[in-house]
């Protein structure tokens, strides 16, 4: 029997369709739901999604103001904003990008946001509550992540699913996600051994480590999904953490990179601004 290569995943065209949704309803509400974007530093991955932000803000009628912090920032200058930004009635979703610098404390400045605008979900408060099944606010790209598996029709319950990746960010909140949806989950890092034998066993893959070409054809069942958050430049070109050519000839499912799971985050942060307005008005 002739195998059928992977289908691809076309995130770019579902968060179109995502984007399409808000505009309409953005355009019937009597104010502009506002969201507040801070970057402390000069990462450059970071400039170019916070633009990308602005950009799909504007696209969608979202107000957006964006706040950019020198790198020798002080930790009470950064919560001095966040405090602002915590009372400001037109801003109603706060977002910290990160990395931040190493000597503010990470888990200080998150927290500092106030509960009901922090729109990434990584308060403390909110990842609690993510650990106990109550998904009010979540993660843009974990929430992306299981938005595509549910456009393509996966059915989550029961499969075993296998995230490489421990992030605060992504890792832990995705593996949070897929259990909530009763996949057995195994969660795989730097320290985990024989890690092609368990991606093998896999039915749902998500890898998000940053190391391009992790994740290769012989760790990969056939017909699994594989949903690759990894961004990384490999000369000159932009490659995921996947094998993603190798892969696609395998796999029943892929997301490329780009226009894979980068898409569906800035989809998924537009829609968590609007949800603070809403339960804010």
């Amino acid at each position: 029997m002739m195998k059928m290569p992977a289908k691809i995943i076309d995130g770019k065209e579902i968060a179109r369709k995502i984007r399409e949704e808000i505009k309409k309803e953005v355009a019937a509400l009597e104010k502009k739901p506002g969201l507040a974007a801070i970057i402390v530093g000069d990462n450059p991955a970071s400039k170019v999604y916070v633009g990308m932000k602005r950009k799909t803000c504007e696209e969608v009628g979202i107000y957006s103001e964006e706040f950019k912090l020198p790198e020798e920032t002080s930790e009470e200058e950064l919560l001095e904003l966040v405090r602002k930004l915590n009372k400001e009635d037109k801003i109603h979703a706060i977002l910290l990008q990160l990395p931040i610098p190493k000597h503010i404390n990470e888990e200080k400045a998150l927290s500092a946001i106030a509960l009901e605008k922090d729109v990434d979900g990584f308060n403390s408060v909110n990842i609690g509550k993510l650990v106990r099944g109550n998904e009010a606010s979540v993660p843009c790209t974990p929430k992306g992540i299981i938005r595509l598996l549910e456009e393509i029709g996966i059915e989550i319950t029961g499969k075993n699913a296998v995230v490489v990746g421990r992030s605060n960010i992504v890792g832990k909140p995705t593996a949070l996600m897929l259990l909530n949806r009763n996949a057995t989950v195994t969660v795989c890092h730097s320290k985990t051994k024989y890690l092609g034998e368990i991606t093998k066993k896999a039915d749902i893959i998500v890898v998000a480590v940053g190391k391009p070409n992790m994740i290769t054809e012989s760790m990969v069942k056939e017909g699994a999904v594989v949903i690759d958050v990894g961004i990384n430049k490999v000369d000159g070109k932009l490659v995921g953490d996947a094998d993603f050519e190798n892969i696609k000839e395998k796999a029943g499912w892929i997301t490329p990179v780009p226009g894979g799971v980068g898409p569906m985050t800035i989809a998924m942060l537009l829609e968590n601004t609007l949800q603070r307005y809403k339960e804010a008005e």
